[in-house]
C-alpha cells in the first residue's frame, strides 16, 4: 500500500460529520480506521444512511448507530478497534439503544469474533455489503444481530454519491479528479 493512501494520523479516528437534512432524526457516528479508501467508504455509507432517515452527528453519546470503518492491515489495527468497542460498549450501557457495528475488511475477518464470542457489536459488514445496510440496520433495530460480509466481484459503488462530493456539488464546487 503506498502511503499515500493511508488516512493522515490526525484523520485517524474522526468522526465523519455531513452536511444535515432536514427530517432525519437518528443520529449516525461513524470513525475510520486505515487506508483513504476506509475514509471513502465511511462516505457512502453516511450517504446511504442518509436515505434510511440518519444525519451524522460528532457526539458518541447521542448515537443511534456507531460505525467503525476498518482496516486490517495498519500496525496495532486490532487492538486500535477493539478499544474504541470497549468504549462504545460503555456508552451502550448508558444508552442501551445504541447499536454498534463494524464495517470493513477487518469486519470481514473478525466476524464470528466480534458478534458471536465477544458480542461486542450488534452489525457486521464487509466492504462489499454496504448497499444491503438499510436492511441490516432493520434487523439490528428488531433486537437482532445482522452480518453480511459477502465479497463481490462486481460492486463499486459507482452509482452512490459520497456524502461530502454530494455536499460539495449541493455548494456549488467545483470537484476536481486526478
Amino acid at each position: 500500500m503506498a502511503s499515500e493512501n493511508i488516512i493522515e494520523e490526525k484523520k485517524q479516528g474522526q468522526a465523519l460529520i455531513t452536511d444535515k437534512i432536514q427530517g432525519n432524526n437518528k443520529k449516525l457516528f461513524i470513525e475510520s480506521y486505515g487506508c483513504q479508501m476506509n475514509l471513502n467508504d465511511s462516505e457512502i455509507v453516511a450517504s446511504i444512511l442518509a436515505k434510511e432517515g440518519f444525519n451524522t452527528t460528532h457526539l458518541l453519546e447521542e448515537a443511534d448507530l456507531v460505525l467503525v470503518n476498518t482496516c486490517s492491515i495498519r500496525e496495532k489495527a486490532e487492538q486500535t478497534i477493539r478499544k474504541r468497542l470497549q468504549k462504545y460498549n460503555r456508552v451502550k450501557r448508558i444508552n442501551p439503544e445504541m447499536k454498534i457495528g463494524v464495517l470493513g475488511c477487518m469486519a470481514e475477518r473478525l466476524k464470528t469474533k466480534f458478534l458471536e464470542e465477544e458480542k461486542m457489536v450488534d452489525l457486521v459488514v464487509g466492504p462489499d455489503a454496504y448497499r444491503d445496510l438499510p436492511n441490516l440496520v432493520k434487523e439490528i433495530e428488531s433486537g437482532k444481530d445482522a452480518i453480511n460480509v459477502i465479497l463481490s466481484k462486481e460492486e463499486t459503488y459507482g452509482d452512490v454519491t459520497p456524502a461530502l462530493l454530494a455536499l460539495a456539488k449541493f455548494l456549488g464546487l467545483e470537484v476536481v479528479s486526478l
